[in-house]
């Protein structure tokens, strides 16, 4: 089983057009600070990106998850994960299914799944899911069709129910990442309240510390 404690990064990209060498330098930068909060993953999103572009992004990400030892994740396209050598890739609903990820990856990587209700999670589970992301466990403003919010106490009848790491999502905020750790999630993926944060790295830790 797959370890995942604490604070679980992403780097949320916005992007058109191919990767250039300003949206990489960029990403890595926001990935260092991010970094220095010791996450338990860094993972790379960036929704609607081409094959290409999303790959150059984390060819620029990867080696600084290397370096600072941090599995390093890409979301949702498993071809460019395997492509770059990624510790993990996250698949949401719409995606590869995990039957033919499991079988293209071979054991090279582990497979998260984004899910939504308790039906998702077991499901992902049973279909040898290394570890699901559960929510939104609150209103979120980074999906733009999003699904219903599951709250802290659908959370945790989820986190009891499955036998993988469960990754809360979904507009979590400093505020929040203490009940979200106490309904037994493993990690919290916190994307606006680091990112628009004064300082980052400082939210970042104390997401991080929400789970000692």
């Amino acid at each position: 089983m797959i370890a995942l404690r604490g604070y679980y990064a992403i780097v949320d990209v916005v992007m058109q057009g191919p990767a250039g060498p300003g949206e990489a330098r960029a990403a890595a930068a926001r990935a260092e600070r991010l970094l220095a909060a010791r996450p338990c993953a860094l993972q790379l999103r960036a929704k609607g990106a081409a094959a290409a572009a999303l790959r150059d992004l984390a060819l620029a990400l990867a080696p600084l998850a290397r370096a600072a030892g941090v599995p390093f994740c890409v979301n949702d396209r498993l071809d460019v994960a395997l492509a770059v050598g990624a510790d993990l890739v996250h698949l949401g609903q719409d995606d590869l299914p995990l039957a033919d990820a499991r079988r293209v990856a071979a054991g090279r990587l582990a497979i998260g799944i984004s899910t939504h209700d308790p039906a998702q999670a077991a499901a992902a589970v049973a279909g040898g899911a290394d570890y699901i992301g559960y929510g939104p466990v609150f209103a979120t403003s980074t999906k733009v069709n999003p699904d219903d919010v599951v709250g802290v106490d659908g959370l945790a009848r989820v986190v009891a129910a499955v036998s993988v790491p469960v990754v809360a999502i979904g507009g979590i905020t400093l505020d929040r990442v203490a009940a979200v750790a106490r309904a037994g999630a493993a990690a919290a993926a916190v994307i606006s309240a680091v990112d628009r944060a004064p300082d980052p790295t400082t939210a970042a830790r104390l997401v991080a510390a929400a789970f000692t």
